[in-house]
């Protein structure tokens, strides 16, 4: 029977930690071609995984030949404020959906899901052609602007609410309690592991994000780090040991965003919730 657990365990265990190193992979030659000094051929065969002489002089030359920290500032602001708005709206929106009964009620919940399935290439002139109209281009608001609300997470925290015992919303009401004040007071706070959930999704594909900016930022000024990344990599074309100190700098934030949150990603409440 030992034997057998032993078997089991390695049937699941070994392909995960193969398909770990595969995954993980490239973030170490990453990093290890940004430590990597100029004497050294980072293409040389066969292939040297660790440098010789680790150096952090890329970093310094990124940083002081670029306005990283402007970059690093842009991407901040901007992904706090995608995060804060996009919960806010999509909680807004996904209460009545779950808790409240009107005419139409499943029917829009359905058309709002069936809009995750329309890529964003579709919508992207109509979005541009709006931005443009309502004076957002070249300003922070107009690169969140498509991102104050997703049908993602108008899905994720409804289900979420769907999951909060009723009595809880009763005996509120019983106590005087308006439907903005059962969703502020009683319903945030029970879905908190949801809304922890929804912005770690969030800030990453905020942060990661390339195209939408690329589109509606001229100035380089707003540049987010992507934007700032690709403008290294066109500058610094031939030394790839600079384009990777700029890559290591762009996904460093995210990497510790995820170390430090990532319990929360599927906690036992929002799971619940997502089962409903």
């Amino acid at each position: 029977m030992t034997n057998l657990k032993i078997q089991n365990r390695l049937l699941i265990y070994v392909p995960l930690v193969v398909i770990a190193v595969l995954t993980l992979f490239p973030l170490f030659w990453l990093i290890s071609t940004a430590l990597k000094s100029s004497t050294e051929n980072i293409f040389q065969s066969p292939l040297q995984l660790l440098p010789s002489q680790p150096t952090i002089e890329n970093f310094v030359n990124v940083w002081q030949t670029n306005p990283f920290g402007q970059y690093l500032f842009n991407s901040t602001l901007v992904a706090v404020l995608t995060v804060c708005l996009n919960l806010i709206f999509c909680a807004l929106a996904a209460y009545p959906l779950a808790r409240l009964s009107f005419p139409g009620r499943d029917w829009i919940f359905l058309a709002i899901v069936c809009t995750i399935m329309i890529p964003f290439q579709i919508v992207m002139i109509p979005l541009y052609i709006l931005t443009v109209q309502l004076g957002l281009r070249n300003t922070y608001l107009g690169i969140i602007f498509p991102d104050l609300a997703s049908a993602f997470g108008i899905f994720l925290l409804r289900q979420a609410f769907m999951s909060v015992p009723k009595e809880m919303e009763e005996a509120a009401r019983m106590d005087g309690c308006s439907e903005l004040g059962i969703w502020w007071h009683v319903m945030i706070p029970a879905i908190r592991p949801a809304l922890v959930t929804l912005s770690i999704f969030v800030f990453i594909a905020s942060w990661s994000d390339f195209l939408w900016p690329l589109i509606v930022i001229q100035d380089e000024n707003l540049y987010t780090l992507p934007l700032g990344v690709a403008k290294l990599a066109g500058t610094f074309s031939l030394n790839w040991r600079l384009v990777a100190a700029g890559s290591v700098i762009s996904i460093a934030p995210v990497l510790l965003l995820f170390l430090f949150l990532q319990r929360y990603i599927v906690p036992t409440e929002t799971a619940s919730g997502v089962k409903g």
